[in-house]
Order: structure tokens, then sequence, then C-alpha cells
């Protein structure tokens, strides 16, 4: 695997440094160091020389562990401070499962903290050695005597309990002075994550184009150059709807892609091993259309859980680096997303159709090292899913299995790992010896700072997912508002998914040139995991393919502790100038923990202040307010609501407020009617029945507005449909009637054949209720109108009155009437024809 992209390749070069001083030979063991936790093992050390001698190594501990010997402190001496700051470099070689933490302390302020991976404990044959690196800025540096203490930490939320199981062997200590300014400030490892946002789990459509941004900076994963799924499906109609805006959205954020979109199960391979014409145009076709947006290509997800063949994955690989790389040159690929099914069972393989039953072709190949490195041998990266503790299961874990494809390690995995799934479902919690008070959420810390320990890139499956989520789930996010959305707790009572991920990415996945700062309370912080990061992205190398680039300063705030904790800091910003922006705290929702800040005048020093809850990450988003460009909120909509009132909606805009303009008529002479607005909608009340009213929104000062929409005020506004139950005398096994009422326009409910007479919908509306009109949508099935309808009322479901009838018309049909009360509502069909009746939506007017 020479010719592939080693794992110590990943993030951008360190510079060159001169070497300050070394503890113990970079050989392998840790023989020239005392025992950990014996009694020759000293706390602290002092370094004498640029090279200690062996006698000296003597009271070095070989390690750390909690609860013997949980901390060593290293006192060495500077004439003057290093201008570009120093780099300290541990070399691991062994390590419990555990994910152990070493805090490292420059002069009693926190430099990093290194989540270090380790297979000790789960039988594994292999060992995993890594070298970490940590920067250490120039500010935490004192000309004379320097001390750098090394510390076992727990998890965030273990007991002492967990001590005991955060212990590490170490091969050697450095310390070197660079030579130049680091154009990252590496935090142990390199890392990238992100995740996917999808709508109802497949669909890259309108909706998850407009919740995309919202998601990926509420997560703090913008602008860096982290790594989003962009996995639509070809056998799903329209899951690829909104494919190229998505994809402009991720460049516009400074993102990267992984991509993968054939559907390898229905590929039948020609007789010389090669493609099908058909699955090679879906690639072109793919390939020609969006290759410039994405970074990386995935082969195939989980090929034994659903039942796929290996031949078709070595063959789209074969494709992707003779054909795909010759469309987009700057490609890399990844293995499938490894699950490492076993031999067929009804558990592990559920997902099969058809009489064979099996875990891919040949049955169990994904379980077989040597099977799955010829997907290896030709691709560029490896992966793995895992989910909960499975990546360091003995047998099926994607740490585990990794080492055992690689034989082992030297220094890292032997490729770089892109993980494009991992996670908990709500399930999963964390192993009881840990003592964790919250298991749920240490199971997701656990996982995602084991990826920080061993991969180079992860993503997390995925934003909106049932069992898996991040956030609330189970609408359609076409018909959401993005600024509506809501973290998803797996548990009451316990952290939730967004916040740890929030905090590990803020600490780990945030990219740029590091900006210098100076916390001015260094006393308060003293020996607190208090961690500060500040960087200019505007430095970063643009993306290959699509040349991303971003000019954002990220400022970066994240308490580990479990008790509350204040910063006072001074930021060097990149320019002396006034910054604007955003800021995102703590808050159940995005309205709640985003807010829109402004007038940061930076001399070009910039003063933050933030007291962070247990836990807490904050994550400023600035850049000069001259390169702020005046923009007009997008996606501006009116709709009529209960009581003569229009609902405005709209998406933000760069702004800390809004005003609402209207004007009478479809004329131009716009009015502001309300100023001061914080959040995205505004509701006009005390309308005047009949008339047309004209809307746009802007920013306050801006130059531009939104687009205007028109709207008639009207009190018959469609009622709400939660208490609603829908039937049907059509047989319930070809189409659920409930899908008419879902707010999902891609599934609908319809006949499931060609329509006839006699066919109905029956609604009951729960309780009686005063209606003038009905509408059935069915806008994506423009030729399923019923042919000829009649629409009845009753009070009982038994007596009907008929109080309308007519044809349907194209796309939708809206039925109006005079005003009546009733509680069963049923539109009988009456035409026949060559099409399904089909509802996609649909809608009871009221007047209440």
């Amino acid at each position: 695997m020479s010719k592939l992209s080693a794992a110590k390749d990943a993030g951008p070069a360190l510079p060159d440094g001169t070497v300050l001083w070394q503890l113990g030979k970079h050989d392998g063991t840790a023989g020239e160091f005392a025992a950990a936790g014996s009694s020759a093992a000293k706390e602290a050390f002092k370094v004498a020389s640029l090279a200690a001698k062996t006698a000296e190594l003597q009271s070095v501990p070989s390690g750390l562990r909690g609860d013997t010997n949980p901390e060593l402190r290293i006192m060495y001496k500077l004439d003057k401070i290093p201008v570009n700051g120093v780099l300290f470099r541990v070399s691991i070689i062994d390590a419990y499962k555990s994910i152990p933490q070493m805090s490292v302390f420059s002069n009693r302020q926190l430099s990093g903290i290194i989540q270090i991976a380790g297979v000790a404990g789960t039988d594994s044959k292999y060992t995993f050695r890594k070298t970490y690196e940590l920067y250490i800025p120039k500010e935490q540096l004192v000309a004379g005597t320097n001390e750098l203490k090394l510390q076992a930490a727990r998890g965030i939320y273990s007991s002492d309990l967990e001590d005991k199981y955060n212990w590490w062997t170490w091969d050697d200590l450095s310390l070197e002075s660079l030579n130049a300014p680091i154009k990252e400030p590496i935090h142990g490892s390199y890392t990238l994550t992100g995740t996917m946002v999808n709508n109802k789990q497949f669909y890259f459509d309108e909706g998850a184009v407009t919740h995309l941004p919202y998601i990926m900076k509420w997560l703090g994963v913008a602008y860096s150059g982290n790594i989003m799924r962009t996995s639509c499906a070809s056998d799903v109609g329209r899951s690829c709807s909104n494919m190229e805006e998505y994809y402009k959205v991720l460049k516009d954020y400074n993102m990267q892609a992984v991509a993968l979109y054939l559907y390898t199960g229905d590929i039948k391979l020609k007789a010389d091993g090669s493609l099908p014409d058909d699955a090679e145009k879906k690639l072109t076709d793919y390939f020609q259309k969006y290759s410039p947006y994405f970074q990386y290509y995935e082969v195939d997800n989980e090929p034994g859980l659903f039942n796929r063949s290996k031949a078709v994955n070595l063959a789209i690989a074969n494709w992707l680096n003779e054909k795909g790389k010759t469309i987009a040159p700057h490609l890399q690929t990844v293995a499938p997303g490894w699950a490492y099914w076993p031999s067929y069972s009804t558990d592990s393989c559920g997902n099969q159709k058809g009489t064979l039953k099996q875990c891919g072709d040949p049955d169990g190949w994904e379980r077989d090292s040597e099977q799955r490195n010829e997907l290896e041998e030709v691709t560029d990266l490896t992966n793995g899913h895992s989910y909960g503790e499975s990546y360091i299961f003995s047998h099926g874990g994607s740490f585990t299995e990794n080492l055992r494809t690689f034989g082992g390690t030297a220094d890292g995995l032997g490729k770089k790992m892109l993980t494009t799934e991992f996670g908990t479902s709500d399930t999963h919690v964390d192993a009881y010896q840990y003592g964790a008070a919250e298991r749920t959420s240490a199971v997701f810390d656990r996982i995602m700072r084991g990826h920080i320990g061993y991969a180079d890139m992860f993503i997390q499956h995925a934003a909106f997912f049932k069992n898996f989520s991040l956030f609330k789930y189970g609408f359609n996010l076409e018909e959401h508002d993005p600024s509506k959305t809501e973290i998803y707790y797996t548990k009451e009572g316990e952290d939730s998914r967004v916040s740890i991920m929030r905090r590990l990415s803020l600490a780990y996945a945030t990219h740029g040139a590091p900006l210098s700062y100076e916390i001015t309370n260094k006393d308060d912080l003293a020996d607190k995991l208090l961690y500060v990061r500040a960087v200019d992205t505007s430095t970063l190398e643009p993306q290959p393919g699509s040349k991303a680039t971003s000019n954002k300063v990220l400022v970066n705030f994240v308490n580990f502790e479990d008790t509350p904790q204040t910063v006072h800091v001074k930021v060097n910003m990149p320019k002396k100038t006034v910054y604007e922006g955003e800021r995102f705290g703590s808050g159940d929702s995005y309205e709640a923990a985003r807010s829109y800040v402004s007038g940061k005048s930076a001399t070009p020093v910039l003063e933050f202040t933030e007291t962070l809850a247990p836990g807490e990450a904050v994550q400023y988003i600035l850049q000069p307010s001259s390169e702020v460009a005046d923009t007009a909120p997008q996606s501006f909509k009116a709709a009529a609501v209960k009581g003569l009132s229009v609902k405005l909606n709209w998406l933000e805009a760069p702004g800390a407020s809004y005003e609402v303009l209207r004007a009478d008529g479809s004329g131009t002479d716009l009015k502001v009617i309300a100023t001061g607005i914080k959040d995205t909608e505004y509701t006009d009340s005390k309308l005047q029945e009949g008339t047309l009213y004209t809307y746009a929104v802007r920013v306050p000062g801006s130059s531009v507005m939104s687009e205007k929409t028109q709207i008639t005020a009207t009190g018959l506004v469609p009622l709400d449909r939660s208490q609603w139950k829908v039937s049907s005398n059509v047989n319930t096994e070809a189409s659920y009637p409930g899908n008419a009422i879902d707010g999902d326009r891609r599934t609908r409910w319809d006949t499931g054949k060609h329509q006839a007479s006699g066919e109905y919908l029956q609604v009951d509306l729960g309780k009686e209720h005063s209606i003038e009109a009905v509408e059935m949508d069915y806008t994506l099935s423009s030729y399923d109108y019923p042919r000829g309808y009649e629409l009845y009322v009753s009070d009982d479901a038994s007596n009907w009155k008929r109080i309308a009838s007519g044809k349907g018309k194209l796309e939708k049909t809206k039925i109006e009437f005079a005003k009546v009360n009733a509680r069963y509502i049923k539109i009988l069909q009456t035409g026949s024809g060559g099409n399904y009746w089909s509802i996609q939506e649909l809608q009871i007017f009221s007047r209440e």
C-alpha cells in the first residue's frame, strides 16, 4: 500500500523545529523508564540536558495511570521565548481501550487534551502505536524555568471508577522550538468531522438544503474544511432532487464532501467483470455534474449487511480509479463503509429481500480481512462504521479490524481513515465500569474521542435520523423553519449528542492559522480544563475540486470541567477594524443558541469574557463589518392564519434584527410596519378581509430586501390536522390513508390501481367544525386528479349529505362551498381513468 496516502500525511505539514529536550529513545519500548505506579516513578522531572541520560530516566514513569501516578511535571529552562511557540510530541505504544485523556498544561495553562486510542483490553493481537503532537503558543511560555504538566483526565461524565482504566505507556516524549509559524493549532491529532443532513432519511431536497447551513454552524464545523456525507441513492426517486444546490452550500461554507450515489445491489456485471453500461452512465452523469464539488467517493455502504457483491465493489473501485479520476483528478476514493457482518443470521443481516439469505456475495466476505484488503488495495482511504463501543470489539470493531487488515501499525493506521458513519443509537450506554452518571451521553463522548485518537475524518450518522439523531426528527424539513430546529435528547436529564459534538468539534476540528491570545485571569483558570482556540480560516488552502475558501475568524471557548468557568481573554485579530458575526452557545433550539453580534472593535486586540457551564462550548464566527455584504433574506413566504392575520417566514440574513414592510394592494409603496424583529418570522394582525397585501423584509440599513410576496387576507385557513383520522374503502395495504395528511408531499395516498367510480377517502375531524373548503394536492402526480367527485359531510359517519360535486383539475383541486358544520367529510370519486387517484396533501378550511 505504499502508493496510497498514509495516515501521517493528514493535515498540513508541521514546520521544522529545534529539539529542546527529549526523554527516551524512539525505539518502540518503554524500557528506559520506571514502571508506572512503582516507587521509582516520580511525579516531577527536571530536564538537565537535550537528551536525558539513562540513569536519569529511571525516575520518569513509563506512562501515566489515573489511580496510581496520574501526573508528571517536567521542568525545563528557556533562555528566551520561541517566537513561533513549541511543539510537544509523545509517542504512545500501548493504552487501554477506554480512550484515556492526557491533559497538557504549560505553566498551569491548558494547552490541550490528547485523546489516546488504545486496544489493551480488546484481545487484539495487534497493538496501536501513534505519535501525538500538541502546539503550545508562545503566550504560555516564559523566559527561565517552565513547567510542562501531563495529567490523566477522566471523561467529563465519569467517576473515579474510571481512573484505573485511564492508563497508557509511552515510547518517548519531546519538546521542540518551531522554526516557522505553525499552520494549525494541532491538538493531539489533525481531525475533520461532520454529519449528514437529509430529509426523511433519504432526500437531499430543498428542505435538506435550507437546513444544511444552520446545522453546520450550530455544530461548529462550518468554514474549517470539515466534511459531510452526501449519499443520495440512485434507486430512491427524487433522492437527489436538490443535489447541486446542496453541494453549492457546502462550497459556500468551505466544507468537503464524501459522495455515495450508485445503488450497488441492482448491478449485474458484464462477463469481463466490468460495470454494465447503465451503471457506468449513472456514475459518469453524476461525476460530470457534481464532481467539482466533492473530494471523496465511497465505494459502497455496508456491503455485508445489504448483501452486496465483492465483485461489484471492485468494479466500482476500478471505475473510480480509471474513469472517475479522469473526470475528477482531485478525487480520493474511500473503501466501503465496513460493517464486518458475519455469515448470514436473521439478527445481523435482517435487510435481505428475496429467497437468498446471506451477508454479501460471497457470504460473509466483509468479515474477512483478506477479502476486504482487495478493496483496500485499490482505494485511497480506509473506512469502518461504528456505533456505541463497537469500534473496539475484538471481532468486528472498526478500529481493531483495521489493525487486522493492515497487520498492525508502526505510527498510526497504515492508511488515512475516513469513517463515514459513527455515533450511538438510543439504546447505547457507556460501559458500567467507568462509573458514568450520564451513560448515554458518556458513550457518545467516548466514541467520538476514540475517533479523534485513531481516525482522520469521521462523520456522525446523522443529523435527522430515527434513533441516531442529533436533532428532533419525524417531520418534513421542506415544511419546517430551520431556525426552529431543536436538539434531540436521547434521555431526559442527560447531555445531548449536539452538546458533545460541539464541544469536541470546537476543540479538535476548527482549522486555520492560530491567532495569539492572552488570558487575563490566568490565576482563576490555573490547572483548569478550559480551552481557547482562535483561528483565521482565510489561511486555509482552497479545497480540492470546489476551490472553496473562507474569510471567517473563529474564536472558540471550551469548558471540559464539570463546574462553571469564567474566562477573560484578549485575542489578536488579523485586522484593526470592526468585526461582526454570530455567536453560538447553549440552547435547546437554534434560535436560543445563536445570536448576532456587531460593533466588536479590534485594535487589533479584541476582548472576550465568557462564563461557560460545565461542558459548554461557545463559538464566535466573525469577519470585518466592511466585508459583510448586504444580503436579502431568502425564501420569504406568507400564509393566512387564524384571526384575519398573515404569518411571514424567511431564512436568516447577516444582521441583528429585521424590519417588515407592507403595502396595501399590488403597488410599490412599501412602508415599514415592524422593526427590531429578532426572529425570522412575524405575524401581521387585524387585516381587512379580501384586501390584497404586498410584503417584504430586510435587515435595517441594508440596500437590498427580500423578494416581495402578495397575499389576500382571509379568515379561511387550514384546520389543524393533528387529531384527524383518515380511512378509505381502497385496499390500505396498497397505500396508507394517513399519508394524505402527514405534511410530506413525497408521500401520498392513492388507489393503487386505475381509478374507478365508488372509491372514497373519509376524514374524521375529531370534533365538529365549521368548514367552507376542501383542497386535494397531488402536484407531484399531476395527472392523478379525480375524474369526478362528490363531497359529503356527516355528524355521525352514517347519515351523509352531499354538498358539492364536479371534476378534478391538474395538480390541485380546491372545492369551495357554503359554510357547513360537520365532523366527518367523505370525498367520493365518481369517474374512471387510466391513472391512480392520488392525494399527497389534503387540507380542509375553516374560519374558526
